[in-house]
């Protein structure tokens, strides 16, 4: 286990946890009961359907907006697009667990051609290093470690930050570092980044 206080205190010392309380969705342990588990292995296709139709319909409402109702509406379609994104996001994470759909080839297609893809993500990719996080969280082999180590951090490094993401520094950043893998020696790092950008235009 890396040292806890690398995790902002998100890791409990040991000797401060207290035994759990079961209740009728868990047990003293934490897991769930058996009847939460199945009700969780329940996957609702058809909401989660309505869920991808209506994050595109939104999507769409909004490049409307902003190209038929002026200048005026570019700022609020812009903070807007930014919560669309999220939610493909979101969607994106449901599909890389193969929860999205319950045919496994809907799902999969779905989370990479409607969901991931738009929105820059191998959602494959994604899948590897996120299975790889819940077999190794807050352990030492864990691979979004640099996502959370050594918060809380000072107001000064959370202003920086928040300029860098605001003034679009760390998206561009980001996409100049997606948008190297058109050079890299892995044949399948080219080619989905060839289907992003062919979903892009």
């Amino acid at each position: 286990m890396v040292g806890s206080r690398h995790f902002g205190g998100m890791v409990v010392e040991a000797h401060l946890t207290q035994p759990g309380k079961e209740t009728e969705f868990v047990d003293q342990d934490g897991r769930p009961t058996t009847g939460t588990r199945q009700a969780l292995r329940k996957i609702p296709s058809f909401r989660n359907g309505l869920s991808v139709f209506f994050t595109y319909s939104q999507t769409f409402a909004l490049l409307y907006i902003a190209l038929h109702f002026g200048a005026w509406t570019w700022l609020p379609v812009f903070i807007l697009m930014g919560r669309a994104h999220a939610q493909f996001a979101s969607l994106m994470h449901e599909a890389a667990h193969r929860l999205l759909f319950r045919n496994r080839r809907l799902n999969d297609f779905c989370g990479r051609w409607l969901i991931g893809y738009p929105v820059f993500t191998n959602t494959d990719a994604y899948r590897r290093v996120h299975m790889a996080h819940h077999r190794q969280e807050f352990g030492p082999n864990e691979p979004d470690f640099a996502l959370y180590a050594n918060y809380p951090i000072s107001r000064a490094s959370f202003r920086r930050k928040l300029v860098r993401d605001a003034s679009g520094r760390t998206g561009l950043r980001l996409l100049r570092e997606q948008l190297r893998g058109i050079h890299s020696d892995v044949v399948v790092v080219r080619q989905t980044l060839i289907k992003i950008l062919v979903v892009q235009a």
